[in-house]
């Protein structure tokens, strides 16, 4: 399929989901997400459509009513890494000064999703310092800000047509009412839960890419179909706990770290080893069942989104580990 097909395909899959309407709950955004990647097999469409409405209704939800009617359709992107030292407060350096009612804002950033295509730049930048520790602020600043510049990140090629950005911003001004939420809280209140709720959506984009990948089996004559079987049931247990997921996050009870995120990633690697093994034929020949390299191409894009920010989610995986090796209390 080429490349013009495949985005004919994901136009007709967008109107079909409606996506160009506002999102009302992060359930909504989820199923949006399995339903692009299900009609095209591009895991990166859930990314570019799925996170401007992802972006806009958490960061905007610390915004004021005025912001969020002028931003409000548009396409926003979020900009925390910088160059080298990912997203840790304690590394960052982008600053952002204020004075009389104007905010100048440098520095660079790194990894910006979906910046090429964006309408502005969600940036976090230091607005002060207490007690040696740096405290954020988050600015809507529009693209066409005098001296934002935007180059291509090198070294990611997968999730197309999702494309990352190298944002620098050399004395950027914006006025102080770009400024998101309460000043110097925006690391705490914004950029950490966010990882979480993007996991936990970003859980039905993988979905998505597992019911198209099965179904590119459909019409083969497969030898063992016990292994479809077998794929097609973790799948229905992967969708389910995934419903859990965003149905807690709508109610506000999603807890930071949720246990289920962690065995999702886990049981993500191995359905990707399941349908390897399922599509090789058994003769040995190194043929494909589902033939044609589109299962490859879903495969690797689901196996790019493990490595984003493998880091800290192996991190929390380990926490995990370690609270199960700490010795319990008995009750008789």
């Amino acid at each position: 399929m080429n490349e013009s097909t495949r985005e004919l395909d994901f136009l007709a899959g967008a109107g079909d989901a409606r996506l160009t309407n506002p999102a009302p709950g992060y359930a909504t955004i989820a199923r949006l997400k399995a339903s692009l990647v299900e009609r095209t097999g591009l895991l990166g469409m859930a990314s570019v459509e799925g996170g401007r409405h992802l972006v806009f209704r958490h960061f905007l939800s610390f915004g004021t009513d005025a912001q969020r009617a002028a931003w409000s359709g548009k396409a926003l992107s979020v900009a925390i890494s910088e160059p080298n030292v990912g997203a840790h407060p304690k590394l960052l350096t982008t600053r952002a000064d204020c004075d009389g009612g104007v905010v100048r804002i440098t520095g660079q950033k790194a990894w910006v999703s979906n910046g090429p295509s964006a309408d502005a730049i969600i940036v976090f930048a230091i607005t002060s310092e207490e007690a040696g520790r740096k405290r954020y602020s988050a600015f809507i600043v529009p693209r066409d800000t005098p001296g934002l510049t935007m180059t291509d990140m090198p070294g990611f090629h997968a999730l197309r047509p999702s494309k990352h950005c190298l944002l620098t911003l050399d004395g950027c001004l914006v006025p102080d009412s770009a400024m998101l939420g309460t000043p110097g809280s925006a690391y705490d209140c914004m950029a950490l839960p966010f990882r979480d709720i993007e996991d936990a959506v970003g859980t039905f984009g993988t979905l998505g890419a597992f019911r198209y990948a099965i179904g590119l089996f459909a019409g083969a004559n497969h030898p063992q179909p016990a292994k479809l079987g077998a794929i097609a049931g973790l799948i229905a247990v992967f969708e389910a706990a995934a419903e859990r997921l965003v149905a807690s996050l709508d109610a506000g009870g999603m807890r930071t770290g949720d246990a289920t995120l962690i065995g999702l990633r886990v049981l993500t690697t191995h359905l990707i080893d399941l349908l390897i093994d399922a599509d090789k034929i058994p003769d040995g020949s190194g043929g494909s069942v589902a033939g044609g390299g589109r299962l490859a191409e879903i495969l690797a894009d689901l196996d790019a989104t493990l490595n984003i920010a493998r880091g800290p989610r192996l991190a929390r995986q380990t926490h995990l580990g370690e609270a199960a090796l700490r010795p319990r209390k008995t009750t008789l």
